[in-house]
């Protein structure tokens, strides 16, 4: 089983630079969006089924901001939206599918860059959601969730460590709540496969970033420790265009 994720900054955005064709030809059994920035009633059904997929959206309540989607070609057995916190639902950051022998949850972490208030809020939904999974773990599935975290954990997942040090996204706090999640038993799929340097996920428009691979890894895949013998792969697409940041992904043994 294969499941990708992507930031895509504007599903409307992606669609006109090849979204269908991407889907098509990565054909994963789960897809999981980050950022789509859309409503289903702004789309149409042939933006939301392509062959062989249906989706299910969860948007924020305010216009062109977050939100977050995913694809799949096998019917769950339940889907549902948040995490049951009014403060952070309205903001479209979560969706849970239900199999099996997991779950699937997609999320979109704040951006803590706008100032003392977001970062405050972005650091109150990292402990919210911690909770949250950790009461998915106790029901004896793998719990599965990927997106963009929105920081970099350790310095190998930047290439400029230092000259970010105090900038959202690689601050110290931020990334001591990896550390919590890593200590609790959650795994990191790409590193735990993948020591090398210069793998990233994202990179500056503004600077042409991408050409130099002056990037930072903030999309990932986690999994519940007693279940990552079901990883089999951990995986960064960076060679597929549309977003700023690149799809990732993982491939399960079920």
């Amino acid at each position: 089983m294969k499941i990708l994720s992507w930031n895509v900054n504007g599903y409307r955005a992606v669609l006109k630079k090849g979204f269908g064709e991407f889907l098509l030809s990565a054909r994963p059994d789960l897809l999981g969006l980050q950022e789509v920035k859309a409503s289903p009633a702004q789309l149409t059904p042939e933006d939301k089924e392509f062959a062989g997929y249906k989706s299910v959206w969860n948007p924020a309540e305010r216009k062109g901001y977050s939100g977050v989607s995913a694809f799949y070609n096998k019917e769950p057995l339940s889907i549902s939206s948040g995490i049951a916190e009014p403060r952070f639902d309205g903001e479209g950051r979560v969706i849970t599918l239900e199999y099996r022998n997991f779950y699937f949850l997609n999320i979109y972490f704040p951006n803590g860059g706008q100032g003392p208030e977001r970062l405050a809020y972005k650091l109150e939904f990292y402990e919210a959601f911690l909770e949250h999974i950790e009461k998915l773990r106790k029901n004896g599935k793998a719990v599965i969730f990927c997106g963009d975290v929105n920081t970099a954990h350790n310095e190998i997942d930047l290439a400029r460590p230092k000259e970010n040090a105090e900038r959202s996204g690689f601050m110290p706090v931020e990334r001591a709540w990896l550390d919590k999640l890593t200590g609790k038993g959650w795994v990191d799929t790409f590193r735990d496969r993948h020591p090398e340097p210069a793998q990233y996920t994202w990179w500056d428009y503004k600077t042409r970033a991408r050409q130099r691979n002056v990037g930072w890894r903030l999309d990932y895949f986690f999994i519940n420790r007693e279940k990552a013998s079901l990883i089999k792969d951990a995986f960064i697409l960076p060679e597929v265009q549309g977003s700023d940041h690149c799809p990732v992904g993982i491939t399960l043994d079920l």
